[in-house]
């Protein structure tokens, strides 16, 4: 019988030989500058000889201002960043895959900025939880400063011009990072967004700032460059994060977004096939699926297991699969998928600690190849 997942897409002008996408993971590995390295150029190849059709990179921040969230994340700042990138984008691409840069604001959310130690935020209220320690965090967030419209102006402006730098570099496209607790997402957070402007309190008005970055990304890189965008409810900082108004909050945030110019909408959840409002209730691709006017969809959420990825494309919930820890452990998962072998269990305390950046033993780890 036919495997759905490895049957070939179109995404936009993008023809993807199958459904299977590397999710964006942080993994603080490029130079203290930002810049790519050679050591990342290897980690992100690997999945493309693995039969992966489409890599989404980690998240990139957007310039030398507030955006960067992590020391050792790269940037899409300078011209540096330019150049560094495009080796790794070419030995993703030389080797069969797709490559889009997620551009990302931390927001309040920053563990560490090499340009600034203030942060920005919609509103002056620090995230819940504490940093993480495998990313170089420690204790509470920072209290952030309420962003000002010059400050607004330079957010909308960075992720239009990253994006065009992303184009330059060789990337096939990119993804505004609106989801996970930074900063658009804090927009959508009902207790971090307590704002009395056009951007908030109110949802309708949250949702104004991401309407203006994908209108600006779109003019700086023209109609034939694919934008996706992530949501998410839930946060690095508040996991468990739910829209206060469950899916009719769904479907004001998909139904705006599916009335722009983005060409998809990549969900994440903790379980990408469970109901994400309540008993009973549509799972986030599903609802992103039915109220973005039907606009392709990525779907993100422990969907390692062939058979729940298999569901959520034949039901039609979701177009594409993303895979973050589960590829980690399998670059090579749709190969293991095509070849009905077993896949490896992800060991988080071997890949992710005691920093979660890139291990020597990742990069020599046997795969299955295509070739």
């Amino acid at each position: 019988m036919a495997k759905h997942v490895l049957t070939p897409f179109l995404l936009g002008s993008l023809e993807l030989k199958n459904r299977y996408v590397v999710a964006p993971m942080t993994r603080v590995s490029a130079d203290e500058d930002g810049k790519a390295n050679e050591k990342m150029a290897h980690y992100y190849k690997r999945f493309a000889n693995g039969g992966f059709a489409m890599v989404i990179s980690e998240g990139i921040y957007t310039d030398t201002l507030h955006s960067q969230g992590y020391f050792n994340q790269p940037g899409l700042a300078t011209e540096e960043h330019v150049e560094a990138w495009k080796p790794v984008v070419r030995a993703v691409k030389e080797n069969g895959a797709r490559m889009i840069a997620q551009l990302m604001h931390a927001g309040g959310q920053n563990q560490g900025n090499a340009y600034t130690e203030t942060s920005i935020a919609p509103s002056a209220i620090a995230p819940k939880g504490e940093q993480l320690g495998f990313y170089h965090g420690s204790g509470p967030f920072k209290t952030p400063k309420a962003m000002d419209e010059k400050d607004v102006q330079n957010v909308i402006q960075s992720f239009a011009s990253a994006a065009l730098n992303a184009k330059r570099a060789g990337f096939d496209g990119v993804e505004i990072h609106g989801a996970n607790g930074y900063l658009l997402d804090e927009f959508l957070t009902d207790y971090l967004n307590k704002r009395t402007d056009e951007y908030g309190p109110t949802l309708e008005k949250a949702l104004t700032l991401f309407i203006k970055i994908i209108e600006a990304v779109r003019e700086a890189t023209g109609p034939d460059f694919l934008v996706g965008i992530r949501i998410s409810q839930g946060k690095v900082s508040d996991q468990l994060y739910k829209w206060p108004n469950r899916e009719n909050d769904a479907e004001l945030i998909f139904s705006t977004l599916g009335n722009t110019q983005l060409d998809y909408i990549h969900v994440t959840d903790k379980d990408g096939t469970a109901p994400s409002f309540g008993e009973g209730t549509k799972s986030l691709a599903e609802a992103a699926k039915m109220y973005s006017n039907d606009k392709p969809v990525i779907a993100n959420g422990y969907l390692h297991e062939f058979e729940k990825a298999e569901k959520l494309v034949n039901d039609q919930h979701a177009n594409l699969i993303s895979i973050g820890t589960g590829a980690l452990a399998n670059p090579d998962l749709p190969l293991l998928i095509e070849k009905d072998e077993a896949l490896r269990p992800f060991q988080p305390q071997e890949i992710l600690m005691p920093i979660a950046d890139i291990k020597e033993a990742e990069l020599h780890q046997e795969i299955l190849s295509k070739k």
